[in-house]
């Protein structure tokens, strides 16, 4: 009988050159992508042009101007702004008939796209019938300008809810996260300050995970791909 000679195949070992010339060109671009977000996030309030107080301001000022008009205090808005900020300096939305549903964070209402930049989004963002979520995790600072009803907030080990009410800012710092809430007839000019291409997954992902609104998903995609190409053609980042 034929009995065939053992032999013990050993795993092939780079040598530590190969395996230095391999990883080392890969580590420097980690590092030079990592330098060059952190300076770019360290001077990013260079790249914001929507000033906060004037925001805040024009809320309240659409709420007397419109009481009991949603209608009328997103117009008076839109109306401002245009008339505040050259087309040159940045690019609106000025077509108040794009509203788009948004699911995000077991929350839905319907939103209109005024703005959207690398660095910047205006919305108006609101729903008749009321809603509740997760704020989720940003990239950006958000204030939220309650034009018309009420939102409640509530963030772990907080005993008593935050409650916010016409002409009202709700700040949320990037990072944070809170539970909200939404009234019945609540709407709100929502205005985010950081890295906005960050933040778009958390508005994507319920298409994927619950909701199957592809149309929606599409429509949103490029109303905000159109606003952010039409800002960068202008050097507004």
């Amino acid at each position: 009988m034929a009995t065939g000679k053992k032999t013990n195949a050993r795993p092939k070992v780079e040598p530590p050159q190969n395996l230095l010339n391999k990883w080392a060109p890969r580590v420097v671009i980690l590092l030079l992508v990592v330098a060059i977000g952190s300076f770019l996030d360290a001077i990013r309030e260079r790249f914001y042009v929507f000033d906060r107080e004037h925001l805040h301001q024009l809320a309240k000022a659409a709420i007397a101007a419109s009481p009991d008009d949603t209608a009328g205090m997103i117009q008076h808005i839109v109306t401002n702004l245009t008339l505040t900020y050259p087309s040159n300096q940045i690019k609106l939305n000025v077509d108040s008939g794009e509203w788009m549903f948004n699911n995000a964070g077991g929350a839905m209402g319907a939103m209109y796209l005024i703005h959207a930049s690398i660095t910047e989004y205006l919305i108006i963002f609101g729903t008749p019938l009321g809603t509740e979520g997760h704020s989720g995790v940003h990239t950006a600072d958000d204030y939220f300008h309650i034009l018309v009803g009420e939102e409640w907030a509530f963030r772990p080990g907080a005993l008593q809810m935050e409650r916010y009410t016409p002409g009202m800012v709700h700040f949320l710092p990037r990072g944070a996260v809170k539970q909200y809430k939404m009234h019945e007839g609540c709407f709100a000019l929502e205005y985010a300050r950081g890295w906005i291409p960050l933040m778009l997954p958390f508005g994507f992902l319920d298409t994927f995970t619950s909701t199957l609104d592809f149309p929606t998903l599409y429509r949103t995609v490029r109303i905000t791909g159109r606003e952010i190409i039409r800002n960068l053609l202008i050097a507004k980042i």
